[in-house]
């Protein structure tokens, strides 16, 4: 549906999403299953910045960035602002006063799945972008779309209220009633990993952690010398 402006979507708890946000985005993706992530064609405009908040979401039409401003009055504390079109598109549809008036209502950052631009001013004002494309080209206001539907970014459905967490490594979507399961998930992956970071500082090898030796002998894979592997070369 488009043309539409939920006004009251719910929310995933933001002392949830405040904890959850802690973590990195790989360790999250991980830690529930491989799944949520919205793949690698959005990129930071920065480095060095990990955000959470929750979604609002933001359907336009390509080289429009009408329902933008209509977003910007529907943002709160708290949120990140989720952008898509309804074909691909990467005009520059947000750049330095957008992040003005949305830094103004607390919202933590931008996912565009489309063009940015201003991106010196977005860096020099602190204010965290993953883009699609970096583009000056600019935009109207003229068509109707949607705030706060279910969008599609990466494969993934975003609906809003969810959490969206970002940082170097890209972008993760992480349904609003599993953040309370994610952050013990992910706390739990943590304690493994700095555990094994522990391991393989004193030299133990990943072969006997995760007890892959196993797992190369079932696949038929051979230890052999030079000598050994000269020979079979040259019979071959």
């Amino acid at each position: 549906m488009t043309g539409v402006i939920v006004t009251d979507p719910p929310r995933a708890d933001a002392a949830d999403v405040a904890a959850l946000a802690r973590f990195g985005v790989a360790t999250v993706h991980e830690a529930l299953g491989r799944t949520g992530s919205l793949g690698p064609g959005l990129r930071p405009i920065q480095q060095g910045v990990r955000v959470g908040g929750t979604a609002v979401t933001v359907l336009c039409r390509p080289g429009d960035n009408l329902m933008i401003h209509a977003a910007v009055e529907q943002c709160r504390e708290g949120d990140l602002l989720v952008v898509t079109t309804t074909s691909p598109s990467t005009d520059g549809l947000f750049g330095e006063l957008f992040a003005t008036a949305l830094r103004r209502r607390g919202v933590r950052g931008l996912v565009i799945d489309a063009g940015v631009r201003d991106t010196a001013e977005l860096r020099a004002m602190g204010f965290p972008v993953w883009s699609a494309a970096v583009c000056a080209q600019g935009t109207v206001k003229a068509s109707a779309g949607s705030v706060n539907v279910p969008v599609v970014v990466g494969g993934q459905v975003i609906r809003p209220g969810d959490a969206i967490l970002a940082d170097d490594d890209g972008v993760l979507r992480v349904p609003r009633d599993l953040v309370a399961t994610a952050v013990k998930a992910a706390a739990a992956r943590t304690a493994k990993e700095e555990a094994t970071r522990a391991a393989f500082a004193e030299g133990e090898l990943g072969l006997d952690r995760y007890g892959l030796r196993e797992t190369l002998s079932r696949l038929g894979v051979r230890y052999v010398t030079a000598e050994e592997y000269g020979r079979e070369e040259t019979a071959t």
